[in-house]
């Protein structure tokens, strides 16, 4: 009777759409996010989840510094969740599309894709420790 008390509660809840702010460096943030989505997803496989990554956080994204990239590949793969890069941060760090860890798609700014995200009724969740 509880789970069905649950599983109605969530229905009744509506969409389940996030959006991460990341731009931390710390690669403990970056695990916590994918651990998060991970958890999420676990309940709500319905779940809409972007990480918006831009400034310190570049690392997150490039193949060879990426401390959590296979986790990246399998949750866009699996289309558990969005990863987007501001193309400025690339700019700036001198990264092309080519280093990117596969499944990580380029937006041309970072803090708008994030506001955008809101206005279509994403929560926004910064992420950091």
């Amino acid at each position: 009777m509880v789970c069905s008390l649950m599983m109605n509660a969530q229905t009744q809840q509506g969409d389940y759409k996030i959006v991460f702010d990341m731009s931390s460096g710390d690669t403990i943030n970056h695990r916590a996010v994918v651990r998060e989505i991970s958890l999420i997803t676990g309940y709500r496989p319905d779940a809409k989840m972007e990480v918006t990554v831009y400034g310190e956080a570049i690392s997150m994204v490039v193949k060879g510094k990426s401390k959590v990239a296979t986790e990246i590949e399998d949750l866009t793969k699996n289309k558990k969740a969005v990863f987007k890069v501001c193309a400025f941060t690339m700019k700036r760090n001198n990264v092309d599309a080519s280093q990117l860890v596969p499944g990580v798609e380029i937006v041309p700014d970072g803090i708008f894709e994030i506001y955008s995200k809101q206005k279509e009724g994403y929560g926004y969740i910064k992420v950091g420790h």
